[in-house]
Formats: C-alpha cells, structure tokens, sequence
C-alpha cells in the first residue's frame, strides 16, 4: 500500500506569477505531438509539410483548450458553472473533459482541412497518434493534481490519500466520517490511463500508422482502442459525486460517452478496408 505524495500543483511560483503543473502537462503534450508530428512529415511518403505541422499545432490547441473546457462544464460541471461562470476559464484548476477536446478538435480540424483543401480524414489519421501523448500527459496531470480516483481496492500499489488535502473526495465520495485522516487504498486510475490511453495507444497508433495505410483506418483504430481503454478504466473509477452512477450500480457518465467510440472505430476500419486492394497513400 502506498500514500498519495503530496505533490504540490504550482510547479513555479514567481511572485502573482503561478504555473501549475496541470498546465505544464499539456504544454508537454502539444510539444511532444508537434515534434513526432514534424518526424511523422519528413518521412518519404507523407504528404505533409512541417508549415502544416507547424498550422495544425495552433487548431489541436484551440480545439482541445475550448472543447475540453466547455464539453466538461456541460457533461460534468454545468451547476457549478450556473453559479460560477468564470470557472470556465479557470483550466489550472483541472476539469477538461476528453470527450468535448474530442469534439473541439474535429471542428477544428474540420476548419483545417476546409482551409488547406486536404480530406478530413487525412488530417485525423495524421493526428491520431498524436494525439495520445497529450492523453498520456493529461492523466499525469490529473494525478498531481490528485483527481479522478479510482474506487478502494486491494492491489499493492493501491493508494491512500490525505482527507485534510481532499476533503471533497473523503466526504462527497468516499462518505468518510469527520476526522478520518485517511482514505482507504483507491486505485490509481489517473496511471491506469496514463498507461493505456498514453503509452500503450501510442504505441498501437505509432506502430500502426508507421506505414501507409487506407483512408479512415487510423482514426478508427484511435476511436476503437481509446474507447476500449477508457471504457474499462471506468469500471475502477469513481464518477463525480453530483452524478454518481447511472445505472446497475457501475455506469458511469464516462462509459456513456464513449459508446459511440466503441461502435464507430470499427465502422471506420471496415469502410477503410472494404476494399481490400485499394490502399491510401498513408499521413
């Protein structure tokens, strides 16, 4: 059994000046996506340029920032933001839901490729791998921060948390009674997915793409193993207090969301390759 680290959310304090570690997580997950994406653009057969690696970085940030902050205020936190407006803007806080990002950045890339010319489904398949190295850093992110717990259990590296730091998880979810220091091991599933939805879907989507292949198939091996992975880390987490469970005592907001990853990855793979003899020129 180990102890939640009391990790402090500031990463640098210069006067009013404050940077969160929160923040510095997506900063590393545009970066790292911009550069494999330039390394994905200088291969021989990628018909893209680093100018438009350089353009798509500037969409995926308005698209996952507006997406992932708006989508989470209407999937998870429209009471608070009633009463709140201004915490929409207030992203160090945590509270990006991956499902509006998700959102956020098609539209964005939709506008890219309505100002480039270039298919849209062009511009996912290049995107898609990258795309998991913002989802690895967000999830290490949200475990600094200390959110998104999974349920108790009993695995060795099972985590207890400081009820005095995270009062909101001891009483709204966990139902502790006052005073009790802390709370019993919970999963870590902030690492889970930091594991599966970074490590190993980039590694699938990398390995995957690194030869060219049809049109759709990228992205919808992205939908489908995402969804995956995410509908089964949510079989650990614990929902946010103000929702609870929807139904049967183990669906969650998250699950729901994610039904239509499950059923629309496959569907991409099987129009991409209903024609077997027909094979793009790959991202």
């Amino acid at each position: 059994m180990l102890t939640f680290p009391n990790i402090d959310p500031v990463a640098i304090a210069l006067g009013p000046l404050r940077i969160h570690w929160y923040g510095l997580m997506y900063l590393v997950g545009f970066l790292g996506g911009w550069w494999l994406g330039r390394v994905r653009a200088s291969l021989p057969w990628s018909r893209w340029s680093a100018q438009q690696v350089d353009d798509l970085l500037f969409y995926c940030v308005l698209g996952v920032v507006l997406g992932g902050r708006v989508g989470y205020t209407l999937f998870y936190g429209f009471s608070y933001w009633i009463h709140d407006p201004l915490s929409i803007l207030r992203i160090w806080e945590g509270g990006m839901s991956f499902h509006g990002g998700l959102l956020g950045v098609l539209l964005a890339m939709w506008w890219f490729a309505r100002r480039y010319h270039q298919p849209f489904f062009e511009i996912t398949d290049f995107i898609a791998p990258l795309v998991a190295v913002g989802l690895g850093a967000g999830r290490l992110g949200n475990f600094i921060n200390g959110e998104l717990w999974g349920a108790p259990g009993g695995v060795p590296w099972a985590m207890q948390v400081s009820c005095e730091r995270f009062q909101a998880l001891c009483q709204d979810k966990l139902h502790l009674p006052a005073g009790t220091l802390f709370t019993p091991p919970l999963h870590p599933t902030q690492l889970y997915e930091a594991l599966l939805e970074g490590v190993v879907l980039f590694t699938i989507l990398w390995i995957f793409s690194s030869k060219p292949r049809p049109l759709m198939a990228v992205s919808g091996m992205f939908l489908f193993c995402y969804g995956l992975f995410r509908f089964g880390v949510e079989l650990l987490r614990m929902p946010d207090a103000h929702i609870g469970y929807l139904a049967f005592g183990w669906v969650t907001l998250g699950q729901l969301l994610t039904l239509p990853m499950l059923a629309a990855g496959p569907l991409l793979l099987f129009l991409a390759y209903r024609h077997t003899g027909t094979h793009g020129k790959g991202a």
